[in-house]
């Protein structure tokens, strides 16, 4: 090396702007070879980048002469993007920091502090792989919907919000009520498992701009060093998600407040850009629904009115879960003021064609969610690569930006946390920080600098699973075909099963029961976790268990309810617990996924084809009924909801795997009935949730789901009474399909939505099957009174006949405590004494 040349170069400075791209072709990672020209050479050397530094040096003892100036081609900038990714962290420490919080155990500030922590690791996370397009507001305490609530100030009158920013004490009452009211409703995130916080609106909403989370997410990552994205849940979709508030007619038109909310969306653009934002994320999933020309103008009309607004920022807007109709295409591509569209490339299997044949706006971008959001499964990325290759064909080289398909929420955290997984199928899998990986490694491909290790061993993984025997058993297929020769109806009509049933069980007009699962306590939590552990024997745990039914049968006995529960004290969780006694299933430790505010599930994986080696719950359920006279349920978790709340291989056709289920379930039933168990309830909690945000596809996924719940049950005598239930997902729209599932008693969750519910049966739908519509809200801890139950119950017989009316609450128990359930179902069955008393006396 001369010293001419170490005088010329003896300190190079590269300045980067952090998590939004390096400057230099190549440079992206950790230990990155560079090249790049000086004076008649090129030269090549290593450095370590760090995103915590803004700047770094490169000496000239670090360089040496490129053999290969000549034939060196400069590299086009990567472009990646997360939509979101999941916030509970990869140990559920914000659901543990909540509930600690909610329970007076910690402050504030501890959960604050926590909240920071969980965001500046994300932030690093992502910036550390070499995304380019980091998001951030898209953290929540409890929902994204409730924060753009928060931030419009649109806080319903019954919470007595004084003004100013919004603080936890109102946002938490809005999302889960307080001693004296009630939470808002909440219902499924359009076809996911996770729920959201309905808005209640109407013309006296007076919108204030009352949280600045989106601009103190966006300085906090900058402070970091991480330049962002922020997210906002875009106004039309706010606003088609909402609802009239109560006592607002219920044809009051939402969509006319549209222009009071952008004001709000203005003050937060302005203050985001003077906060030295550049892009902006606005997500608008409602654009995959069969949205009206109304609605559709909406869309033009809200973005048109904050164009001056935007002005200097790159706006993205966002859609998933589905294609976007051709339409709604044509609407958001036409919008002058928008740089950007997302789509999902996963479930929206149409889209690609669509931008072919219509077209694509020159000199915009396309944010292609080709990575999977909502399952486990290794991207295919060899095949990923060919479709990014082909859309870079229509929308030009530097266009187009690789991405996931929706939030990764809706998948577990980190593949990492998982040791105990079989390594054959961990190959298989990608968790939410695998999916960064893979985000980045397709934008490194597209941009000429494939990784071909990577790429190598996806594709042996790829090559595994498809010829892995234990995929395939060829018994479970071969019975799955064959259930389409019959529709698998019950020999009776309802109402003679229902006749017949009364006669057995002698059960009082009105009765009363609960859903199934009992509050699950710290003490049965240790047990089932040290048993787990092999710390103690199993007959130390059978008697562990046998002790806590027996505590539940005893607490039902006196609380007088007429049907009881075993109260699922063995049981994790309600789909786990059946995944982890049936073959083709694997579990994970730390696989969880946030479903609500804090609370969290764990969907097991099905892998393979589906079977059931022996019997799951006969033991526990026939023990229960022996320590009562009164009759026991046995309590099942129904095919579809199986399917629905697990992370279902996408090898085969959903509607194949959802049969074989139906066949395992089928056959529990069947050795249920055969023990003695009068009264069986399969749940199907998740079925309406499974539904396609497209009208064309609702009637056949309808058709196999109702017929695989209708499979299960079949074969029972007409004295077995069968039981169903369903929650938090609107039930107006699929009553006839509810109907059609034949079951002899629903329960429904109804109170937390107001009781919509009763709505389609005041419209004249005609229900002959037992119903309980749920009657308080068991997400909340709020306890109702006696009268107001009674005043619910009331308002069930204007619409339905008293004897197919039961009385319940509106779901499951297992995360409220005793002291919470005792009173609630002490006034629960103190109202259905006092209806039956008034009824005789009517009579």
């Amino acid at each position: 090396m001369t010293s001419k040349l170490t005088n010329l170069a003896r300190s190079i400075v590269i300045t980067c702007r952090i998590g939004m791209g390096i400057a230099i072709p190549g440079v992206n990672s950790c230990s990155t070879a560079i090249s790049f020209p000086l004076p008649g050479k090129l030269f090549q050397f290593r450095s370590c980048i760090y995103y915590s530094t803004k700047t770094f040096s490169i000496h000239a003892s670090s360089l040496t002469p490129s053999r290969h100036f000549t034939s060196t081609p400069l590299l086009r900038d990567m472009a990646s993007h997360i939509v979101g990714y999941p916030r509970m962290g990869p140990k559920r420490e914000l659901k543990f920091a909540l509930e600690s919080f909610w329970d007076g155990k910690s402050t504030s500030e501890e959960l604050q502090k926590v909240a920071a922590d969980l965001r500046s690791s994300i932030w690093k996370q992502m910036a550390e792989a070499g995304i380019k397009f980091i998001p951030s507001n898209t953290f929540s305490y409890y929902d994204q919907v409730l924060d753009t609530t928060a931030m419009l100030g649109a806080v319903p009158e019954r919470y007595s919000w004084a003004g100013g920013e919004i603080g936890f004490d109102t946002y938490f009452s809005m999302a889960r009520g307080n001693a004296t009211v009630p939470a808002m409703e909440m219902t499924k995130w359009f076809d996911t498992n996770y729920h959201f916080i309905v808005p209640e609106l109407g013309p006296d909403m007076k919108f204030k701009y009352s949280s600045h989370k989106a601009i103190s997410e966006y300085k906090e990552a900058k402070a970091l060093g991480i330049d962002t994205v922020p997210v906002l849940i875009g106004p039309v979709t706010y606003v088609l998600l909402s609802k009239p508030a109560k006592g607002v007619n219920k044809s009051f038109p939402l969509l006319s407040l549209l222009g009071s909310i952008l004001h709000i969306y203005k003050e937060v653009i302005s203050e985001l850009k003077a906060a030295g934002a550049s892009w902006i994320q606005f997500d608008e999933p409602s654009l995959v629904m069969d949205l009206d020309s109304h609605q559709l103008d909406a869309f033009r009309k809200a973005y048109s009115e904050l164009e001056s607004s935007l002005s200097g920022l790159n706006v993205l807007i966002e859609t998933y879960f589905a294609d976007v109709p051709v339409e709604a295409y044509k609407t958001i591509t036409g919008l002058r003021t928008i740089s950007a569209f997302g789509f999902d490339l996963v479930r929206g299997t149409k889209t690609a064609d669509v931008i072919k044949s219509v077209g694509f706006p020159s000199g915009k971008y396309l944010f292609a969610g080709i990575v999977d959001g909502r399952n486990i499964w290794a991207n295919d990325l060899a095949s990923s690569l060919a479709i990014l290759k082909d859309l870079e064909t229509v929308v030009g080289k530097d266009k187009l930006v690789v991405s996931t398909s929706c939030s990764l929420m809706h998948t577990a955290v980190d593949l990492v946390n998982e040791t105990k997984l079989d390594s054959e199928i961990k190959s298989w899998l990608a968790f939410a920080a695998q999916k960064v990986v893979e985000v980045n490694a397709l934008s490194k491909a597209l941009a000429g600098q494939k990784d071909e290790a990577f790429f190598s061993a996806n594709a042996a993984a790829q090559a595994s699973r498809k010829s892995s025997p234990r995929v395939t058993n060829a018994e479970v297929q071969k019975a799955a075909a064959a259930l389409k020769d019959s529709d698998h109806r019950r020999a009776t009509n309802v109402s003679t099963r229902l006749d017949t049933q009364q006669k057995k069980l002698n059960l009082p007009i009105l009765p009363t029961t609960t859903t199934g699962s009992f509050p699950q306590t710290v003490e049965l939590r240790r047990v089932r976790r040290e048993y787990k552990a092999k710390k103690i024997s199993e007959q130390d745990y059978i008697n562990a268990i046998k002790e806590e039914i027996s505590k539940v049968v005893k607490l039902q006995e006196e609380l007088d309810l007429d049907v009881l529960v075993h109260g699922e004290p063995e049981r994790n969780d309600m789909v786990e617990y059946f995944g982890e006694q049936l073959s083709g299933f694997a579990f994970t430790v730390n696989g969880w996924v946030q479903s609500y505010g804090s609370r969290c599930v764990k969907p097991p994986i099905i892998y393979g084809d589906v079977s059931r080696p022996k019997a799951m719950t006969v033991f526990w359920s026939t023990t229960a009924q022996s320590m009562t006279s009164r009759p026991m349920k046995g309590m099942l978790t129904g095919p579809v909801t199986i399917l629905n709340w697990s992370f279902v291989r996408n090898d085969q056709p959903r509607h194949e795997t959802c049969y074989q289920i139906a066949l395992a379930i089928k056959k529990e039933v069947e050795d249920l009935e055969a023990a003695g168990i009068q009264v069986i309830q399969i749940d199907e909690a998740a079925l309406r949730e499974g539904l396609p945000l497209r009208k064309s596809e609702q009637a056949f996924y309808l058709d196999w789901a109702v017929h695989s719940f209708r499979i299960t049950n079949c074969s029972v005598k007409d004295t077995t009474q069968i039981h169903t239930h369903m929650c938090y997902s609107n039930f107006n729209d699929i009553i006839h399909s509810i109907i059609n599932m034949d079951s002899d008693v629903i329960t429904l969750e109804n109170s937390r939505s107001d009781e919509k519910l009763l709505s389609v049966f005041r419209e004249g739908v005609k229900y002959g099957s037992g119903i309980g519509p749920g009657v308080y809200d068991i997400h909340s801890p709020r306890i109702p009174s006696t009268e107001e139950l009674a005043d619910r119950i009331n308002k069930m017989l204007a619409v339905l006949e008293a004897n197919i009316l039961w009385v319940n609450p509106d779901c499951g128990l297992k995360t409220r405590k005793y002291t919470e359930v005792k009173p609630a179902l002490t006034n629960m069955v103190a109202a259905a004494k006092l209806l039956r008393s008034q009824l005789a006396s009517a009579k």
